[in-house]
C-alpha cells in the first residue's frame, strides 16, 4: 500500500491529474480537510517560515554553480504539461502531460518531486498545490511534477520533457515521508532506465522527506487546527493516534512508530503508532489512550495526501476527531529544497 491510501498495483493505464481547468494558488496554502461532502475546505497555516526569500538567494547561487558546470541555461515555460506562471503563481493544465514548469531568473538543475499516485482525484490535486507552493518558493529552477503510478505524468514523461526541455541535470526529490521500496527499489530502476534514454542528462535522486522534525512540527499544526486552534494544557488529557500507512517490513514500521515518539516528546501529550493496513489497527491505538487515561482521543494522520487509506481510518473511528493530512504547508518547501540542496551539492563534491 502507499501514502495515498492506495493498493501499489500497476495499472494498464493510468488515470490523469485532476480536470485542466483547475487551477490552484500558490500563494494560498490549501488544506485539504475531508467534510461532510468530502470536498477541500481552505484552512490557514501559521506563517512561522518567513524568512525563504534571503535563503532563496543563497540556494539560487549554489544551483547556479552546477549549472554553469553542467552548462544548463534557464528553463522556459514547458507546454507538456502544467506551467506554474513566476508572477500569477498559478497551476494550469496545459496537456494531458500534467507536469510543473516555470520560467526561472537564476536556472540550476531541474526539480522534479516525485509523488505516490492515486485513484483518489484529493490526492493528486493536494500534490500539485504541494508543488506549486516548491515551484514558488525558488525563482530560477523548472520544477515538475511527477508520479510513480496511478496518475500522468509518469516520471518517464517527466525526465522525457525535461530532457526535451534541454536541461543537461535533474535532481529527483521523492515526496516520501519514509525510505522503503518506492524510495530504493522502485524509482532508482525508473531513473537508471530513464538515464540509459537520456545519457546526455544527468538524474541525481535526493533523499525522502522524512521523517523531519519540521514534518513533525507539520503534524502538530494540523492538529491544532482540528480543535479549533487551541493547544491543549497539561489539565486537559488529550490522546493522539498517530495514524500512518503501513508497511509489510516490520523494521519500517518501527522507523515509522519514531514519529508518534517524537511528536509525544514535542506536545507532552500521549501518542500511539497505527496503521491503516496492518496492525495496531486505529481502534487498538484508541484503546491504548484511554487506557493511559486519555481523556479525549484525535487522530493525526502520517499523510502527505487524502485517499482511500484516509477515509479507511474515519471509517474506523468516526465517533473521534481526525486533523487533516499534512498537505501544503511551509515546511514541506523548505524540506524539499533542503534535499535538493544537499543533492546538487554531492554532485558538485563527486564531480571536483
Amino acid at each position: 500500500m502507499n501514502p495515498s491510501g492506495t493498493a501499489n498495483s500497476r495499472p494498464v493505464a493510468a488515470e490523469v491529474v485532476p480536470d485542466a481547468s483547475v487551477r490552484l494558488d500558490a500563494k494560498k496554502r490549501v488544506d485539504v480537510r475531508r467534510g461532510a461532502t468530502g470536498s477541500p475546505e481552505t484552512v490557514p497555516t501559521r506563517t512561522r517560515h518567513a524568512n525563504r526569500g534571503q535563503a532563496t538567494e543563497t540556494r539560487c547561487a549554489a544551483s547556479e554553480a552546477v549549472s554553469a558546470r553542467d552548462g544548463a541555461g534557464v528553463a522556459t515555460p514547458s507546454l507538456d504539461g502544467v506551467v506554474l506562471g513566476s508572477r500569477a503563481r498559478q497551476v494550469t493544465a496545459l496537456s494531458e502531460v500534467g507536469s510543473v514548469a516555470i520560467a526561472r531568473s537564476c536556472g540550476g538543475p531541474a526539480l522534479i518531486a516525485v509523488a505516490h499516485g492515486s485513484r483518489d482525484p484529493r490526492s493528486a490535486a493536494t500534490v500539485a498545490a504541494v508543488v506549486a507552493d516548491i515551484a514558488a518558493a525558488r525563482p530560477g529552477v523548472d520544477v515538475r511534477l511527477a508520479f510513480l503510478d496511478l496518475n500522468a505524468p509518469s516520471v518517464e514523461q517527466v525526465v522525457d520533457a525535461v530532457a526535451r526541455q534541454g536541461h543537461s541535470h535533474a535532481v529527483v526529490v521523492p515526496l516520501l515521508l519514509g525510505s522503503a521500496f518506492h524510495a530504493r527499489v522502485d524509482l532508482p530502476g525508473m531513473l537508471a532506465a530513464a538515464q540509459a534514454r537520456h545519457p546526455q542528462l544527468r538524474l541525481t535522486q535526493a533523499e525522502v522527506l522524512g521523517p523531519d522534525g519540521r514534518l513533525i512540527d507539520a503534524v502538530w499544526d494540523r492538529v491544532t487546527e482540528a480543535v479549533g486552534g487551541v493547544r491543549y494544557s497539561g489539565d486537559k488529557r488529550l490522546g493522539i493516534a498517530v495514524a500512518a500507512v503501513g508497511s509489510s517490513s516490520p523494521a519500517a514500521n518501527v522507523r515509522t512508530a519514531g514519529v508518534a515518539r517524537r511528536l509525544a516528546a514535542l506536545t507532552g501529550h500521549r501518542t500511539e503508532i497505527c496503521y491503516a493496513t496492518t496492525e495496531p489497527s486505529l481502534p487498538q491505538a484508541i484503546s491504548r489512550l484511554r487506557a493511559r487515561g486519555a481523556d479525549e482521543i484525535l487522530v493525526a494522520p502520517w499523510f502527505l495526501a487524502p485517499g482511500l487509506l484516509t477515509d479507511r481510518l474515519i471509517t474506523a473511528a468516526p465517533d473521534v476527531v481526525h486533523a487533516s493530512v499534512i498537505g501544503p504547508h511551509p515546511a514541506l518547501a523548505e524540506i524539499v529544497w533542503d534535499r535538493y540542496d544537499a543533492a546538487v551539492a554531492n554532485t558538485l563534491t563527486m564531480s571536483a
